[in-house]
């Protein structure tokens, strides 16, 4: 298998981790890519632009990370990230949801920051953050529900979330007011899985 990858893309540290945990890394031939390179190929592999894209032994491609990590989850039997049935299932994709959303609202903001000053929305870039801190806040208020139980693909996708926020925006100190979810995040990025895959630029 191929995998095209960024290592200060969020949703491809969460393919990542998911991919040491279930001891797979061997098993992927890593591709860097930059989508942001305006000679980027990586719309013949994901015609979406976006990494990551997996591309299977018989040529096929998956796109994007919550296929890729149930696809590699499949793959190793008795270690399961998502959970098939019941709860369990349901609990694991609604914190994959929450963190990607999270993700998903940084980026934006990001993003928003970047543009020319005279053309960004300060209303749009503060609406991505009020997103990002109800987020956060729901998962401070969930914390229980989010660390009980075996290792899932929804704390793997939280951590990869906050681990990117803490990355891009150091200034927020994010987790000053949600001591719960803190004292969380610092002991789930003692895993080998998450020091093996801090992002840098």
């Amino acid at each position: 298998m191929k995998l095209r990858y960024s290592s200060t893309s969020p949703y491809v540290r969460k393919t990542m981790v998911s991919l040491h945990e279930l001891g797979l890394m061997d098993r992927v031939e890593l591709e860097p890519t930059n989508v942001w390179d305006p000679e980027t190929d990586i719309s013949l592999t994901n015609p979406l632009g976006k990494v990551p894209a997996l591309t299977l032994d018989d040529g096929y491609i998956l796109y994007d990370s919550p296929v890729v990590c149930e696809y590699i989850d499949a793959l190793v039997p008795g270690i399961v990230l998502f959970p098939q049935t019941g709860k369990a299932r349901w609990k694991a994709l609604h914190f994959q949801a929450l963190g990607d959303g999270i993700t998903d609202a940084g980026v934006l903001y990001l993003l928003e920051g970047r543009r020319p000053e005279n053309e960004q929305s300060p209303k749009w870039r503060e609406r991505q953050l009020n997103v990002m801190m109800r987020g956060l806040d729901a998962l401070e208020n969930e914390i229980d529900e989010l660390a009980g139980g075996p290792l899932t693909i929804g704390q793997i996708s939280v951590a990869c979330s906050i681990g990117w926020l803490m990355f891009r925006f150091p200034d927020l100190d994010l987790l000053a007011s949600r001591p719960k979810l803190k004292n969380w995040y610092e002991a789930f990025i003692q895993r080998p899985s998450m020091q093996a895959t801090q992002p840098t630029e």
